[in-house]
């Protein structure tokens, strides 16, 4: 349910203003800003954005939890299927697990723990950290240092994937892709048209202007009814494309909230952008930037056609639930079930179980692999 947003902290209220401040000064002559522009500053600004902050935004004390806070079942999983992965690729070459947005580490320490249990797994096998977040970086890497230490796994960072150059191994992108900077485009009837803000008066207001830019391929479709409002990331579809030059063996996985395009359409015909603060939705997501999250459902789509012109192969495309049966939650689950010591623990963990399979029924797991290694990754179940 959507809610009037909370008084904001000094600190939350000088954020604000040197958000909206900048912004003041992004736009054009008419003062227009595209949306993903101010998306890209709300949320990234050095210093001001919203995962610029000191604070984290995850976990009860934040505004908004992952898969990965609600039980180590869910990191373990996803170190099942980099295991199967890697004995199908050939365990005695160097392997690299790339995550990619790491958070505050909550899934990379499940991850490394569960893999670092078998000596035949993390032999040659590197833990990379990618976060753009200066803050957020720094307290992950202290966190996740030290598990990777005593699991036998090396982690350190890395300032994009592949930047050591081609590499084999396991790519994880959770939560990623609805955060990347997004166009939001309004069907007049006749044509598509940008929205974005403007600031008014020390306000944002939502604003409208002729597109852009072009957009990228594949064509935009053609409503049957006017006002419908499509979002589109070529900021994270670039993403995706640029894997295929990096990762030459493996699989990447991106695992989101997220439709198919037509489905967005149906479903969703004014978009779906969404803006949270202390996990309330608010009733306008223009407000307080900067102190608050935007996301949007990522446009499947897209980002399936993006990959598959990148040259990768599409070795599962599924729901959350799915991916995690694949990958062995039942049997994790029994275990967790087994070990957890009263009747009591052992109702909390079959909620968490219940939360991970239902509770993100919206939630997509896409797989992509390189030619080279897709009949191989396909099969490794």
């Amino acid at each position: 349910m959507a809610a009037a947003p909370s008084p904001l902290d000094p600190e939350e209220s000088r954020r604000v203003a040197q958000v909206v401040g900048l912004l003041s000064r992004e736009g054009g002559p008419n003062g227009f800003v595209p949306f993903d522009r101010f998306m890209e500053i709300a949320l990234y600004a050095e210093g001001v954005g919203y995962y610029a902050r000191e604070e984290t935004p995850f976990g009860r004390s934040g505004d908004y939890y992952t898969a990965a806070h609600v039980h180590p079942l869910f990191g373990q999983a996803l170190a099942e299927r980099v295991r199967v992965v890697r004995k199908a690729l050939g365990e005695d070459r160097p392997f690299q697990v790339v995550e990619v947005g790491p958070g505050d580490g909550s899934l990379a320490v499940t991850m490394l723990e569960a893999l670092g249990r078998r000596s035949e797994t993390r032999s040659g096998m590197e833990y990379l950290l990618i976060e753009r977040s200066t803050p957020l970086r720094e307290h992950a890497l202290q966190r996740i240092e030290a598990v990777g230490r005593e699991a036998g796994i090396p982690v350190r960072l890395a300032t994009a994937v592949g930047s050591d150059g081609p590499f084999e191994g396991v790519i994880v992108a959770n939560e990623i892709l609805d955060a990347q900077p997004a166009r939001r485009l309004r069907w007049t009837g006749q044509a598509w048209s940008e929205m974005g803000i403007r600031v008014v008066e020390g306000r944002l207001v939502a604003a409208e202007a002729p597109l852009t830019g072009p957009v990228p391929l594949p064509e935009l479709p053609t409503p049957s009814d006017p006002d419908r409002v499509l979002e589109v990331s070529p900021v994270a579809e670039a993403w995706v494309r640029s894997l295929a030059d990096h990762l030459v063996r493996g699989v990447a996985l991106l695992i989101d909230y997220g439709l198919e395009q037509s489905e967005l359409l149906a479903a969703h015909p004014r978009g779906t952008l969404a803006s949270v603060r202390r996990h309330r939705a608010l009733d306008d997501p223009l407000d307080n930037p900067g102190a608050s999250d935007l996301s949007v459902f990522v446009n499947f789509t897209r980002m399936r056609d993006a990959a598959l012109r990148a040259g990768f192969e599409e070795v599962a495309y599924c729901s959350q639930a799915e991916a995690l049966g694949v990958w062995g939650f039942p049997a994790l689950l029994d275990a967790a079930i087994r070990a957890a010591g009263s009747a009591e623990a052992e109702v909390r963990v079959r909620l968490a179980a219940k939360n991970l399979l239902f509770g993100f029924e919206r939630f997509r797991v896409l797989e992509l692999s390189p030619p080279a290694s897709a009949a191989a990754v396909r099969a490794a179940t």
